[in-house]
């Protein structure tokens, strides 16, 4: 609507004769409304409201946009200065509003500026933060008259006194700018003449182009073809695509019998032999709903070169513009068009996908700008190699996304995952191969380049982000406070303390961390029990479980050793684990720490290589179709790794008791034969000797001497991962039976079986005898058991996980933890009143954390991520430690 043509609330004067008389009694005409006029906004922008004060910006702003989503100069002065008119602190009141705007923008919210922004310096500083986040800037111009602005400032007692000719000011700054919005950089200029467009304006969010998080797939996702298009329908047609032939023969779409949709990462033209063939199949499954196309580089040149733009010529476009020039004039309009639409990256499958060409950083994921544009056609080049061409940044190796980010561009031997990215130029145009990814599954295909069409100007990069291994975690990834996702636990919370903590412990303890894939949690001990003499007993871990709703458990015979998990290779050469982990070695034997549980490598060895040869034996590699598997176990004797422990706190108080009770109670014979009453005293001090025996022989139940490998017994109780499974969360039945045919196959006798007893919670004679079985193994000496639900992982819909195993250990074994006399009445009463609350949530929030490190390691996504959670674990665990020392 130009300047000069009258608003809707604005009627034009009317000349009438001074001698014409007035109609008597006419009724004035109705208002007619403005009709609805719509104002399309980006779904992610930064909207920038331009109108003098009292245009109505504020009203107009909560009317259209939630409060959250609206940021305004005048409660930014006041609160900085707790006057929202105070003129005075505007510069200190746009430095938050700034600020606020800033971090909505970053974490991608919509952001509504309520300010008058009649000033181009004000306008330009919002435009700036616009692109420094690469949203896109919105004008939205509420242009009322100055008469209109003035009477509503008039009602208003916080602008009583308002200098009108504040207003008159206003007024001209915003006539002189309305003209150079789109030219300041605002993308979208929306002007509202009048109070009735005002009124009747209605905002309309637009998806931007790139966001296609609708569409779940699945998808075929093909790497750079650089024309080689009779690879690409091989490619298509292993994919299992229909290839359909137009009556010259030409191949003009492609379609897979079960929906899946193609993506082209770009690169589809130059170089090769064909660009015009593979265009024409490329843009008839596009247009036919069959793909989906980003551009690259090469499609970028292209299309400039086909709109007359002055271009060098290298890199293989004269291959291109030679072989369209002896195609139709129709054809290659139809390309210019379709190059021209592409966007620059696509958001797919809820945003856990993203596809570009040159790979693109989590942070321009789903953003519009120049800047991300290039970044998607290019990537960040750093400097340039002894060819002259590009060197990328490895922006990769430092990807911390979720999304999956699939690109192309430099050409690498062969496809591989690298912290959640692959890149899939595996330069076919220069007799590599060409390369798709099927997702979600991904699984890579390839066909092999049927002769060498172009020679690269240097070999193909072997070092390349997309053939490295993922590093570990960085520091960034673990300082302060953080927060882990689990699937079966929810938001897992590790305090910044524990954080310091853990990692003091794993930077300077712990194995190479590319091995540390687990580990294991802490586990709940049952319910205090209340019956005579003890502080555990089997009835309260049934008893609770049945009340969860789990009838089906099984009793496993606890081993009196320490915790140990054990990450085997197929072969002792390493080649298994260095193909999966990065690390050459036969594999490697933990703690809880992730310490290496023996300080002697060769030892380690041998007592994989016993293991190594029963996996075998069983055949448990083939069975589980796995080059490595990953076991939970113990490792006796507990002297094999706590012999410092043992001297240091437990043969003290045994050795301190063996040497005074005795003389006290020859003391106490002597006196009671000068006929002195010590008869209550000497058997106090007779309890207590029984009590410092029943220790002493507790804990040397755990100790017998090792030579070697001679001595040591290994007992694993759960296969918990192998290639692409998480086998933890199968039923306890079948970890059972696997371990079963370890210990069979083993003819060293270093692997020791579980014994265990099946239970229904709600039979009787079931847990009558499951108890039973418990009292016999601890009155033998046995430390207990662990009663676990026999599904392994249990939450009911909606409810709570539980409790994947409780411990019940045996009246003598609590002595090493409680102490020689603990089982004296008054101890066992104060010891019923402890409280497992905090126990058993930390055992449920470690055991979540386990299962989410397994299943991320199943999923192939990248090692941070593995390590996210399995530092986690080390952090519940670890004592809190000042962060700032």
């Amino acid at each position: 609507m130009s300047d000069e043509t009258p608003t809707p609330n604005e009627t034009p004067a009317v000349p009438t004769p001074a001698t014409a008389a007035a109609p008597a009694a006419v009724p004035a005409p109705a208002a007619v409304p403005a009709p609805t006029r719509k104002l399309p906004v980006p779904d992610l922008s930064l909207v920038v409201l331009v109108g003098t004060t009292g245009s109505g910006k504020s009203s107009f702003a909560a009317r259209h946009f939630l409060p959250t989503q609206v940021v305004s100069s005048d409660a930014c002065r006041g609160l900085v200065s707790d006057d929202p008119n105070d003129q005075a602190a505007t510069t200190d009141a746009f430095d938050v509003l700034h600020y606020i705007a800033g971090k909505r923008l970053a974490a991608g919210r919509v952001t509504v500026i309520d300010a008058t922004n009649v000033q181009p310096e004000s306008r330009r500083h919002l435009v700036n933060l616009a692109r420094e986040y690469d949203v896109l800037p919105v004008a939205i111009v509420l242009d009322v008259p100055e008469q209109v602005c003035a009477e509503r400032n008039a009602l208003r007692p916080d602008r009583a006194g308002f200098s009108p000719h504040v207003i008159k000011r206003q007024q001209r700054e915003l006539r002189r700018s309305m003209k150079f919005l789109e030219r300041e950089g605002f993308r979208k200029v929306h002007v509202l003449r009048g109070t009735a467009e005002v009124d009747a304006a209605e905002i309309v969010y637009e998806k931007r182009y790139n966001d296609l998080r609708h569409l779940t797939g699945p998808f075929d996702i093909v790497g750079d073809i650089h024309g080689c298009r009779s690879e690409l329908v091989t490619l298509l047609g292993r994919l299992g695509y229909a290839v359909t032939l137009d009556p010259e023969g030409r191949a003009v779409d492609a379609v897979h019998p079960d929906g899946r949709t193609a993506v082209f990462v770009g690169d589809l033209v130059d170089r090769g032999p064909d660009t015009p063939g593979v265009l024409r199949l490329v843009m008839g499954m596009v247009g036919a709903g069959n793909a989906l196309c980003v551009p690259g580089n090469h499609e970028n040149k292209l299309g400039r070169a086909l709109s007359g733009r002055k271009v060098t010529v290298s890199h293989g476009l004269q291959e291109s513009l030679d072989q369209l020039a002896a195609e139709p004039e129709a054809f290659t309009a139809e390309v210019r068009a379709f190059i021209d639409k592409l966007v620059s990256h696509y958001l797919l499958d809820d945003g856990k996908l993203v596809v570009c060409h040159a790979g693109l950083p989590e942070k321009y994921h789903g953003r519009t700008s120049g800047r991300v544009r290039s970044h998607a056609l290019y990537g960040d080049t750093t400097e340039t190699d002894e060819y002259g061409l590009p060197v990328r940044y490895p922006w990769a190796e430092e990807y911390r996304g979720r999304a999956l980010v699939v690109y192309g561009h430099t050409p690498t031997p062969t496809a591989s995952f690298v912290n959640n990215t692959i890149c899939l130029d595996t330069g076919c145009v220069f007799g590599g191969t060409m390369t798709a990814l099927r997702y979600p599954e991904r699984e890579l295909v390839s066909v092999e380049a049927e002769q060498v069409w172009y020679e690269p100007v240097r070999p193909l990069i072997t070092d390349a982000p997309g053939a490295r291994e993922g590093r570990p975690l960085a520091l960034s990834d673990v300082q302060g406070r953080r927060i882990v996702e689990t699937v079966n636990h929810g938001r897992v919370a590790v305090k910044e303390e524990n954080a310091a903590a853990a990692l003091e412990v794993m930077s300077r303890f712990a194995l190479d961390p590319r091995l540390l894939a687990y580990l294991p949690p802490t586990m709940a001990p049952v319910a205090t029990s209340r019956r005579d003499g003890y502080l555990e007993h089997p009835a309260e871990a049934f008893a609770g479980y049945l009340a969860d709703g789990v009838r089906q458990v099984v009793c496993e015979e606890k081993h009196m050793g320490s915790r140990a998990v054990l990450l085997l290779g197929r072969d002792a050469d390493g080649s298994a684990l260095e193909k999966r982990f990065g690390v050459a070695t036969g594999g490697a034997i933990w703690t809880r720490t992730g310490r290496a549980f023996l300080d002697d490598e060769a030892l380690t060895g041998a007592v994989l290589d016993r293991l190594r040869t029963a996996a075998l034996g069983s055949g448990l590699f083939d069975q589980l179709e796995s080059d490595w598997l990953l076991l939970d176990a113990e490792l006796l004797p507990w002297s094999l790794k706590a012999t410092g422990l043992l001297k240091r706190q437990y043969a003290a108080v045994g050795t301190a008791a063996g040497a005074a009770l005795p003389a006290a109670l020859a003391a106490l014979e002597a006196a009671r034969a000068r006929d002195v009453d010590v008869a209550e005293l000497t058997a106090r001090q007779s309890a207590r000797q029984a009590d410092a025996s029943a220790f002493t022989e507790a804990y040397r139940r755990y100790c017998w001497p090792v030579d070697g490998l001679d001595g040591i017994r290994l007992a694993p109780f759960q296969i918990l991962a192998a290639e692409g499974a998480d086998l933890a969360v199968r039923p306890q039945d079948q970890h059972l039976a696997w371990i079963d045919g370890l210990v069979d196959a083993d003819g060293s006798g270093l692997l020791k079986a579980t014994g265990r007893v099946f239970v229904d919670t709600a039979d009787e004679q079931s847990v009558v005898a499951a108890t039973a079985w418990w009292e016999e193994l601890t009155a033998a000496g046995g430390e207990g058991m662990v009663v676990k639900p026999l599904a392994s992982l249990v939450r009911p819909e909606g409810g709570r996980l539980v409790q994947p195993g409780v411990k019940v250990r045996g009246r003598e074994y609590l002595r090493i933890i409680y102490g020689p006399d603990y089982t004296l009445p008054a101890n066992l009463d104060r010891l019923r009143s402890r409280t497992l609350g905090h126990k058993r949530s930390l055992a449920l929030r470690e055991y979540a954390l386990g299962l989410e490190a397994l299943d991320r390691l199943a999923a192939g996504e990248p090692l941070w991520r593995v390590h996210e959670a399995v530092f986690a674990v080390l952090a519940l665990e670890s004592e809190p430690v000042d962060p700032r020392l």
